[in-house]
């Protein structure tokens, strides 16, 4: 399958952004800590350039623990500040204050110099669809400042909130770039459900979610389907082996036709859902 998913309105909410990126002071961005490099927008990192900048691993709970912590080794060492929350718990959000004020000490010492006193932070609050920008925004204001929900697209245009005296933040729209050079992002974007599901084919995407969970996490489908049919050896799955697996998931968890034959559409929005939602464990798709 060829993942790709560009509307116009991410055209539009880049321009906004380029228009915008003289008005800010720090670039916080937030990534899913289950796949960091492939749910970072290159285009997003290019417009930045120059700006401080803080990498928020937003939905840390879902994602390995051991992997979390060498991600943000990576980040830091990439030059910006890094942190693990989780947005809808509200975990973490309570330290990004005082990052934000390390981030932009030489910018707030900068203006007491000049005499400017109480110029807030600017911040730019960037990512890719469904990363949970919002939600992390409502979570940080302690009040619903933003519209969210679990599906990419929800934030359409910019919106300044004032935090507090010392931080506004600007929310932006969640954008993907027009092509992906290397399919296994946009693979992985789908996985996460930062791609429109109604354009991806369900079975198929099964079918490589079942690749990648067996390749990191060789057990997980086997302790959570009771599988018996798994083979011992998951780092190369065949075509027919991965079949076999998805079909063998739709007989345990009683997806059936009207025919009593296993429903293997049931079955992969299934196992899909049971990935986004932490039900398959703590699961981390890329390594450094």
């Amino acid at each position: 399958m060829n993942y790709q998913w560009y509307p116009g309105h991410m055209t539009k909410a880049v321009r906004m952004m380029q228009e915008n990126i003289k008005l800010i002071d720090l670039m916080i961005e937030l990534v899913d800590a289950r796949i960091p490099l492939s749910s970072r927008n290159p285009d997003i990192s290019e417009l930045g350039k120059g700006k401080a900048r803080i990498v928020l691993l937003n939905k840390s709970d879902l994602a390995d623990p051991i992997q979390n912590k060498q991600w943000m080794q990576y980040f830091e060492e990439q030059g910006a500040y890094a942190l693990e929350i989780n947005s809808k718990s509200g975990a973490g959000i309570k330290s990004v204050n005082g990052l934000v004020q390390e981030a932009c000490r030489e910018k707030i010492e900068r203006d007491r110099k000049r005499g400017i006193v109480n110029r807030p932070v600017r911040a730019m609050v960037v990512g890719i669809p469904n990363v949970g920008k919002s939600t992390f925004i409502n979570s940080f204001a302690g009040k619903a400042c933003t519209k969210t929900g679990n599906k990419p697209g929800v934030t359409k245009g910019k919106q300044w909130i004032r935090l507090n005296k010392n931080l506004e933040l600007l929310d932006t729209p969640g954008i993907l770039w027009p092509k992906f050079e290397d399919q296994s992002v946009g693979m992985r974007l789908a996985f996460i459900g930062s791609m429109n599901d109604e354009i991806v084919i369900q079975e198929e995407l099964a079918y490589d979610l079942i690749r990648e969970v067996c390749l990191y996490y060789p057990e997980a489908l086997r302790e959570r389907y009771e599988l018996t049919g798994q083979p011992e050896n998951t780092q190369s799955l065949t075509v027919s082996q991965t079949a076999q697996i998805l079909r063998e998931i739709a007989v345990n968890r009683k997806c059936f036709t009207k025919g009593e034959a296993p429903d293997i559409s049931r079955a992969a929005t299934l196992l899909i859902d049971d990935f986004r939602s932490g039900r398959l464990g703590r699961m981390t798709l890329e390594r450094r």
